[in-house]
């Protein structure tokens, strides 16, 4: 009798973004092909377990982040870290849009030297198509204690595609979701993307 064959592993590797509301974040990043996941949460702080509301109050020092989890073979770290360019405006200090704190800056947290210099290798290719410096900050991830990734309530995740009338995310979200379309078709489509590892 033959044996079944193996279906092949999946391999993933995840980077964690703070560009905004990770309502909009998680929303941009689960719209592309490639990306198993994306989940809210909180990172860079000083609180354990933080709440929403005193993550909101801008006390503990975290950003709300998300963290995306992809299929290396299907899309690279180079790409997406294109994307998260796209959707969110990293020049702006501790604020996008009418959001304003420090719970809303923009930051790349990285869990080693690869990503890393993949991170400030984005931050260049990037600069160009803005006319103010970009201000993301580049973080090494924490695997303990209060400055390590928290996830977020389970009613933030997946906020957009459950809750899509919702007056913030109808009026802010979908802008984002054509710039994902936009990236989709014309950078990477047409390799104005790099495609990187």
């Amino acid at each position: 009798m033959a044996a079944e064959p193996v279906p092949p592993a999946t391999s993933s590797a995840s980077i964690i973004v703070a560009g905004g509301c990770f309502w909009c974040v998680e929303a941009s990043f689960e719209a592309m092909p490639g990306v198993k996941s994306a989940v809210s949460g909180y990172v860079a702080g000083q609180l354990d377990h933080p709440s929403y509301e005193e993550v909101c109050g801008g006390g503990t020092g975290h950003a709300e982040a998300v963290k995306v989890v992809y299929d290396p073979a299907q899309i690279g770290l180079d790409p997406l870290l294109d994307l998260f360019f796209r959707v969110h405006d990293p020049t702006t200090v501790n604020r996008q849009g009418h959001d304003v704190g420090s719970q809303y800056r923009s930051v790349i947290v990285v869990a080693d030297a690869a990503q890393k210099a993949a991170a400030v290798a984005a931050i260049a290719r990037n600069q160009p198509r803005f006319t103010r410096p970009i201000v993301t900050e580049i973080l090494e991830l924490q695997t303990t204690g209060p400055a390590r990734f928290h996830l977020a309530e389970e009613y933030h995740q997946d906020y957009f595609r459950r809750h899509p009338e919702q007056a913030y995310c109808a009026a802010v979200i979908p802008p984002k979701l054509e710039k994902v379309r936009k990236f989709l078709k014309e950078d990477l489509k047409h390799g104005g993307a790099s495609r990187g590892p």
